[in-house]
Formats: structure tokens, sequence, C-alpha cells
């Protein structure tokens, strides 16, 4: 069985800063892509940031220039530091993650989701 374990979500004032933590654990043979999503209220579940096993990167516009996502493979953990936070940055933020859980048995796995509130 396969836990992804998110961290760091709070509430934090306009031009803040938070960093999110993602670490799977479990029986996990190789970790493909790994990535952060959101979903404000009564809007759709939307991609914000992913990350290759070799450390591509991809963004939403959005975002752009004010969140960084980065992995840590030996620790089979990612990470999202956002900065510049805005209030429309506000969601639960949910881990993603494509991993083998044998040789042959890939799967997809999410996390439970964080809180992430952006006001003054």
């Amino acid at each position: 069985q396969v836990q992804l374990v998110e961290s760091g979500g709070g509430l934090v004032q306009p031009g803040g800063s938070l960093r999110l933590s993602c670490t799977a654990s479990g029986k996990i043979v190789s970790i493909l892509a790994m990535a952060w999503y959101r979903q404000a209220p009564g809007k759709q579940r939307e991609r914000v940031a992913d990350i290759t096993t070799g450390g591509i990167t991809n963004y939403l516009d959005s975002v752009k220039g004010r969140f960084t996502i980065s992995r840590d493979n030996a620790k089979n953990t990612v990470y999202l530091q956002m900065n510049s936070l805005k209030p429309e940055d506000t969601a639960d933020y949910y881990c993603y993650a494509e991993l083998y859980t044998t040789a042959w048995s890939r799967g997809v796995y999410w996390g439970q989701g964080t809180q992430v509130t952006v006001s003054s």
C-alpha cells in the first residue's frame, strides 16, 4: 500500500510564502512523475506544477515565476515553494505521484490535501 502525506499548508498574507512537502511511503519500486494540483471552492482541480524523475518541470501559467517544484528522489519527496502568494492561490493543494509498486504494476496515487489560504 502506498501513502502520500502532505504538509506545509496554512494561512498566509498576500505576498507571503509557503513551502509544501509531500512524502510517498509504502511498497514503492520507483516513482515517475510527481506533481501538485489544487482545487478552489466551486472550481475544477488543476495541475499547478509537475516534475519528472530527471527534474524536468512544467508550471501552470498563473504560477510561473512565483512557484518552484522540486523533488528529492532519495526521500521520495516532492516540494512546492510558493512565493508572492495571491488570494487567488487559495485552494486545497494535492500531491500526485505516478509510480511502480512492482516491476510491472504502475499506478497513480494522491495525497489527502493540504489547505492554503491567502488572505489579509
